[in-house]
C-alpha cells in the first residue's frame, strides 16, 4: 500500500480544516476536493483489498452455512482496520502536505 497506515499523522475523527489551506494550491475549492476525494477513493480501495487479503489468510472454508467460525486473530485485523484513519481523513492529511501529485489534462487547459 502506497499510505503508511501506521505512521500517518491523519485525525481519526472530525476536524476543523482552513478552507484557504484547501485550495491554496488550485485556487479553486471544488477542483481540490474532487481531487482528494478521488485520491479518497485510490486510498479505500487499497485498504478494501488489503483487509480482504489479510482476512483470507485466516479464512476456514467450511460446507456448512449454519456454522460460522469467529476466528481471534480475523477479529484482531478488523479491529486494526477500524481503529485507523478513514481514507477520507489520510486523503486531505496527503493533501494538506503535498503528497499528492495531481496536473490538469489538456482539455482543461485549453478551456
Amino acid at each position: 500500500m502506497n499510505t503508511n497506515l501506521k505512521e500517518s499523522k491523519a485525525p481519526t475523527s472530525t476536524t476543523t480544516i482552513n478552507k484557504n489551506d484547501v485550495d491554496a494550491k488550485t485556487n479553486n475549492i471544488y477542483e481540490a476536493i474532487s481531487i482528494v476525494s478521488k485520491r479518497s477513493t485510490q486510498i479505500n480501495t487499497e485498504m478494501k483489498k488489503e483487509l480482504i487479503d489479510k482476512l483470507e489468510e485466516f479464512a476456514t472454508h467450511n460446507d456448512s452455512l449454519d456454522e460460522v467460525f469467529e476466528n481471534k486473530e480475523q477479529i484482531e485485523v478488523s479491529k486494526f482496520y477500524e481503529r485507523l484513519p478513514k481514507p477520507h481523513s489520510l486523503a486531505m492529511d496527503e493533501w494538506l502536505n503535498e503528497k499528492i501529485y495531481y496536473r490538469k489534462t489538456d482539455e482543461d487547459l485549453d478551456a
